[in-house]
């Protein structure tokens, strides 16, 4: 069996020891949900109607309608980002608790620890994000995506999900304690609220709009409300895609170098 064959057996092995993990405690995935379901809820119930109305969509102020729909892709993205705080902590668990030495002792590969983890993440955050849209439609979320558009829009998710949980799995690694490997990732997590997720760059301060133009989840929110609800998406597209792809390639060499470093002490 050639090298790169064990590495894809051991990899695969590691993602069974991650999903069982998630099989017993469930609650951790639902835990991931929890913080997009309550911003969902808030901006929808509490805050939809006036902040609707204020961006002149209509309808908003009277079933929130319009409004529901600009900002559940903005949520869906939180739901993504949420899983990095998970992924960080489960890593950062591994590297604290001794499994990674017990590791080192047996013929594995090095690779498969972290593709166990980021892989089993991402099938946790698209898990999660089924809890999330669920709810979405049932607040009043109407898109009207294509097929076509739905598949396109899964890819651009997963894509996402990738990159944040190498970013994350990297954070973790490099935290000394669970609890500060719990809060590296928090910024993520609520990048996409200085983006476009909850209201249009245009209506903010200059300096907050200029970051929020050029920051890497505005492009892959737009992207993602032009497929879901036919708005314009223009060059956003492309954005969103080699800002996934910068990320993962940074993420994954980030998460290596620690990994190796860490390992080799």
């Amino acid at each position: 069996m050639s090298t790169s064959a064990y590495a894809v057996r051991d990899s695969m092995t590691m993602l069974r020891r991650n999903l069982k993990h998630m099989y017993r405690y469930p609650t951790i995935t639902l835990s991931v949900a929890a913080m997009p379901v309550v911003m969902l809820l808030l901006f929808v119930y509490v805050f939809g109607g006036a902040i609707g109305n204020g961006l002149g969509l209509p309808g908003a102020s009277n079933d929130r309608g319009e409004y529901t729909n600009f900002v559940v892709p903005g949520i869906i993205l939180m739901a993504v980002t949420s899983g990095g705080v998970t992924t960080a902590v489960s890593v950062c668990t591994d590297m604290t608790e001794g499994i990674i030495n017990r590791f080192r002792t047996m013929a594995i590969s090095r690779a498969s620890v972290l593709v166990g983890h980021v892989v089993g993440s991402v099938i946790q955050t698209m898990i999660s994000l089924v809890f999330v849209l669920g709810l979405a439609f049932v607040v009043g979320f109407r898109p009207d995506a294509s097929p076509i558009e739905w598949l396109a829009a899964i890819g651009l998710l997963v894509l996402l999900a990738f990159a944040v949980t190498w970013l994350s799995a990297a954070m973790g690694m490099g935290a000394k304690t669970i609890e500060t490997a719990s809060n590296a990732p928090t910024p993520l997590t609520f990048l996409p609220f200085l983006g476009s997720a909850v209201v249009t760059p245009d209506s903010m301060p200059v300096g907050l709009r200029w970051f929020a133009e050029y920051q890497p989840f505005t492009p892959i929110n737009e992207t993602l409300r032009g497929l879901m609800l036919g708005t314009e998406i223009g060059n956003d597209g492309l954005k969103a895609i080699a800002w996934c792809l910068g990320l993962i390639v940074v993420g994954y060499l980030w998460a290596r170098a620690v990994f190796n470093r860490e390992t080799t002490r």
